[in-house]
């Protein structure tokens, strides 16, 4: 199951001179850094039938922008995929705490869609990444660069939080179920995120922003409206597989 509120734009290609392309990225810890030369290591999520998760696209105010099933566990082709799929032109910032081996995996694959685009690690996963370049970390720009000092890194571990309210109720249903609901939940909590910053506006730029709020939630504008800045998270919720009986929409191809 995937959602992005825009249309698929292109397919994801295969890159048969890439030996590793299809490759699932290591579930354990090694000194040298395994095959995406970090120490921190991804974890195997899909447990005891369940899938591995959602991984949702969160803008800077904690607004999902979209989200995906992960099939068995959480890798670098979930982020790749759904930017390279769903955004006409690359974000000019990917905040993720796999930043530092998220790089070099896309501007490998497709340089030229990637070229204006800056990959960093939120300062809260930062201090995992003992081997990697502070290059990677958001809090070596922030001294310098006005517009990354003023944004919340972490915007995508805060909705992650809430994501972890449905991970037991969703861990019961079918995967099309599940999907569903947590389409309706997202889709709740992004109007909730929305009224909780149009009270913080001033009463001068309450209307204003409303207009402009419904305005952007028009089809027209969803479809050619793209992010500059986007934090991609896995959160933590859990369906059961079931793609022998619903399928599974949307499935990224490894």
């Amino acid at each position: 199951g995937t959602f992005y509120g825009r249309p698929r734009i292109r397919d994801r290609p295969m890159y048969p001179h890439l030996p590793s392309d299809c490759a699932v990225d290591r579930a354990t810890v090694t000194d040298s850094g395994g095959t995406i030369g970090c120490n921190k290591f991804y974890q195997m999520y899909g447990k005891k039938g369940l899938t591995g998760g959602l991984m949702v696209a969160w803008c800077t105010h904690s607004v999902c922008i979209g989200f995906h099933c992960i099939p068995k566990g959480e890798g670098r082709n979930d982020v790749f995929s759904a930017l390279f799929t769903h955004w006409r032109i690359a974000p000019r910032y990917v905040i993720y705490d796999f930043a530092c081996a998220l790089a070099p995996y896309c501007m490998l694959r497709e340089p030229v869609f990637f070229d204006d685009t800056v990959f960093l690690i939120d300062c809260f996963h930062s201090e995992g990444h003992t081997r990697c370049s502070p290059a990677c970390f958001i809090r070596a720009y922030k001294e310098w660069n006005a517009k990354l000092a003023s944004i919340n890194s972490s915007a995508g571990e805060c909705g992650n939080a809430g994501v972890a309210k449905i991970r037991r109720p969703i861990s019961y249903m079918s995967q099309r179920h599940a999907v569903i609901f947590s389409y309706v939940f997202l889709a709740i909590w992004n109007r909730l995120r929305r009224r909780e910053m149009e009270r913080k506006l001033p009463k001068s730029l309450r209307k204003s922003s409303t207009a402009a709020s419904s305005a952007e939630s028009s089809p027209k504008a969803r479809k050619e409206k793209t992010s500059s800045r986007v934090s991609v998270a896995r959160a933590s919720a859990e369906t059961k597989s079931s793609a022998k009986r619903d399928g599974f929409a949307g499935r990224h191809r490894k």
